[in-house]
């Protein structure tokens, strides 16, 4: 099944990294600068919300532990056996790419600038007053950009995945600070 996450506000793909002098929070980037979103961070998500789902349903801790395993397999575990849900990157549609590589040519940090912008942040003490050394910079994926990926799955998981995705939203650093509000929907075949 072909999903779409669409960013409703500033959202940040940390990459693991920093510039030094420049970003504390780099995002991350395929080879030619654009932004995405790993599977398996998204399964990672996918897993909180697919627990609160079998939360909701009434079922015991035992259930969801298994219906989880059953569905993902064990947290940190990649394999794909039948049944078992698989998630691809999240990444800007080719048709967005295309005129943009078009256009820049083999300049990464160009392309980068087009989907992301740096936040500076600093940190209040009690006083209202800016935290001696607290200031911080993070590149964030700017709002309103789409990103499109694949769940594979079972014709009769569909329903049930599609219930999960509207229970996320949020992804990315910051998520519980403002940062990272998506929609994802299926995408119509």
């Amino acid at each position: 099944m072909k999903i779409c996450m669409t960013l409703l506000t500033d959202t940040i793909f940390g990459n693991g990294e920093s510039i030094p002098g420049a970003e504390d929070i780099a995002v991350l980037t395929d080879e030619e600068g654009f932004p995405y979103y790993k599977g398996t961070t998204f399964k990672g998500v996918f897993r909180e919300e697919l627990i609160r789902y079998f939360e909701f349903t009434g079922c015991d801790e035992i259930e969801i532990r298994e219906k989880v395993s059953e569905l993902l397999g064990n947290s940190g575990d990649n394999d794909e056996a039948d049944g078992k849900l698989t998630f691809s990157d999240l990444v800007i549609s080719d048709g967005v790419k295309k005129p943009i590589i078009k256009e820049l040519g083999n300049k990464s940090m160009y392309v980068t600038d087009v989907f992301t912008n740096v936040r500076i942040f600093t940190q209040i003490n009690d006083k209202g007053v800016v935290e001696r050394g607290s200031l911080r910079t993070a590149r964030c994926v700017n709002k309103g950009v789409s990103f499109y990926g694949e769940i594979e799955c079972l014709d009769n998981q569909k329903e049930m995945i599609c219930d999960v995705l509207g229970l996320i939203k949020g992804i990315g650093t910051m998520r519980n600070r403002g940062f990272g509000s998506v929609s994802i929907t299926e995408e119509e075949q």
